[in-house]
């Protein structure tokens, strides 16, 4: 563990860190969200969700610039509203990071010959508190633990997680799933803190998962913020590397995207008639996307609907490349736009 520090030199491999928008600059859905403790989810920064096994704790999330000089400007950051004083034995909060499976097979995880990989970040908070990171193995059920502290300080922590050789034959998947979730627990019930909390890695047992953690819904003057997030192959952390933020921005439109699009036409009868558009993403995605429309503008369209990768008067369109829409209309010239996401995520 040590300070906060500038990174002034230069990176000793491009592409070296398998996480996603750990330097917090990409921020699609939203900058902040007030309420959170109900359910899991994706609320503000990208690629960064929380998973929230619920209780009566709430919270804000926000991207917010208060990070370490040198690192990045932005941060993840969140601020208990309401306090959990009964904490169920199910609870948990966790931030989590989901990985693909095929942009983790140079670590060789569960096989001979696995590499040990090292989990690097910044945090700090209103006051000291101890959390616990971990790693989960999503493809064979284990999971890695390791407790770290918080202060007021930007503090870089560097962990180490051991080579998993496993039974030699359990490699995570080479494929578009989430097999790995980097997490940081914040908070856990009594399922969850009631057993040891394990050396290394091992086959999933939930009581041993969070043991010796504080509470973050203990007080409404809890902070907690992180930025700075690496994860790379071998038991030294380097220097956080930093990358261009369209770069970052392409890799985060994988999983999920927002747009504009629309169509007009001109049906000369009085009959309903079709028109519509194709849109390609920006980003090709991780798997076929789930589409919603946040808002729509319409003229003479039937019932005033639009169809978004679905049939409608046309075609049912939707994959990892784009969608169409089209929608009905009674006659004369018609016009439609609306704004969409299209959400991919782990």
């Amino acid at each position: 563990m040590t300070k906060a520090r500038t990174n002034a030199s230069a990176s000793p491999a491009v592409g070296r860190n398998m996480v996603i928008n750990g330097a917090m600059n990409v921020s699609q859905r939203s900058a902040s969200v007030t309420g959170i403790g109900a359910s899991s989810g994706y609320f503000t920064l990208d690629r960064f969700g929380l998973g929230i096994g619920a209780g009566a704790g709430r919270l804000t999330m926000t991207q917010t610039t208060d990070g370490p000089n040198g690192i990045s400007p932005n941060c993840l950051k969140l601020d208990c509203t309401t306090v959990d004083t009964s904490i169920a034995a199910g609870e948990f909060l966790g931030i989590w990071h989901p990985i693909e499976g095929q942009n983790l097979q140079r670590i060789g995880k569960g096989v001979a010959g696995a590499q040990q990989v090292t989990v690097s970040f910044y945090v700090k908070a209103n006051a000291a508190a101890t959390y616990v990171l971990e790693l989960e193995d999503n493809d064979n059920g284990r999971t890695n633990g390791k407790l770290f502290s918080v202060t007021t300080d930007w503090v870089r922590h560097e962990i180490v997680f051991e080579a998993d050789v496993d039974d030699g034959s359990s490699p995570f998947d080479d494929d578009t799933g989430g097999s790995l979730t980097i997490a940081w627990y914040l908070h856990g019930g009594s399922n969850f803190t009631s057993g040891t909390l394990a050396s290394g890695w091992g086959n999933t047992t939930n009581a041993n998962r969070l043991v010796g953690i504080n509470s973050f819904f203990d007080a409404t003057t809890r902070t907690f913020l992180l930025t700075g997030v690496q994860l790379e192959v071998g038991p030294v952390a380097t220097e956080f590397e930093q990358e261009d933020i369209g770069v970052t921005l392409h890799k985060c439109q994988r999983y999920f995207e927002t747009g504009r699009s629309g169509s007009s036409g001109n049906h000369a009868s009085s009959g309903s008639g079709f028109y519509g558009s194709m849109v390609d993403y920006k980003s090709e995605k991780r798997a076929a996307p789930t589409l919603a429309q946040s808002s729509k503008s319409t003229r003479e369209t039937h019932n005033d609907t639009i169809f978004l990768g679905s049939v409608g008067e046309q075609f049912a369109i939707n994959n990892v490349n784009g969608f169409y829409h089209n929608a009905v209309h009674a006659g004369g010239n018609c016009k439609y736009a609306f704004t969409f996401t299209a959400d991919a995520e782990l």
